[in-house]
């Protein structure tokens, strides 16, 4: 029997730390997910969340995304990594004093990249976990590269990665923007949220995006849509929404309408 396709849900690094203080964990919005996720009883979910302020400015001291140039960068690499697992730690607390019965897969143990795409991906363990009914949650990383000795993963490669390999039925993306805009919202008063949108308009709108400001070693939002795009392609709807709201996660997750943006194929 073939297994039910899955649904990949994205917490932003925004939404669980505070990106403002490095270090700084929103436990609040961690616990409000989880009960979230726990309501909405979803089978077949996979789970992937960012780094914030825990992985990006360790990555960003140390180059990391770059490339292994350094000896001084290995130590970088080690408290990328571990600043990521304690942070993933947090998250897991609060799945598993739930119920929720999760497991975390460490990206690093299990992924090599080439040249900063995915190259290899030992799934076995995660297709198993799975097939038991149990949901497995990975993370932005910091893993090795066979080209540039090691590099940063971010989340949102691997939400695209993964929702294609397990053909997912389809993405929710938790922010902490209403959804997609044509503008940057926190800045410009004036930007405009997507309400839906195809591939020929994300593409158009693509070239319009403005780059954010936070310290971001994955990108900012230009970013999210250029990885998320092989998935769309691939036929997989993509819903971004505000995880900082109320109920938005447990809504997207029930297939409830919800303010946010929808991408899909046509």
């Amino acid at each position: 029997m073939s297994q039910p396709r899955p649904t990949v849900l994205k917490i932003g690094g925004s939404v669980i730390t505070d990106k403002s203080k490095e270090l700084g964990v929103q436990m609040e919005a961690i616990s409000r997910i989880a009960d979230e996720i726990l309501e909405a009883n979803t089978k077949n979910l996979i789970i992937v969340h960012g780094g914030g302020s825990f992985g990006h400015p360790v990555a960003q001291r140390h180059a990391i995304k770059e490339g292994f140039k350094d000896e001084s960068q290995i130590i970088g690499f080690a408290e990328t990594h571990h600043v990521m697992t304690v942070l993933n730690g947090l998250f897991m607390d609060a799945l598993i004093w739930r119920g929720i019965p999760a497991i975390s897969i460490t990206p690093s143990s299990c992924i090599m990249t080439q040249n900063g795409r995915i190259a290899c991906f030992e799934d076995v363990p995660l297709k198993q976990l799975m097939k038991m009914g149990f949901i497995p949650v990975l993370y932005g990383d910091a893993v090795f590269d066979t080209k540039l000795g090691f590099t940063i993963l971010s989340g949102d490669q691997l939400v695209a990665f993964l929702a294609t390999r397990f053909n997912a039925k389809n993405i929710v993306i938790g922010v902490d923007v209403n959804g997609l805009y044509d503008a940057d919202p926190k800045t410009d008063a004036k930007a405009k949220m997507f309400n839906h949108l195809t591939l020929a308009e994300l593409r158009k709108v693509q070239e319009h995006l403005g780059r954010s400001n936070a310290c971001d070693v994955t990108g900012g939002m230009a970013n999210k849509i250029a990885e998320l795009i092989p998935a769309i392609e691939h036929g997989i709807p993509v819903l971004i929404v505000n995880a900082t709201k109320p109920k938005y996660i447990y809504k997207a997750l029930k297939g409830e309408r919800v303010k946010g943006t929808i991408i899909e194929k046509e």
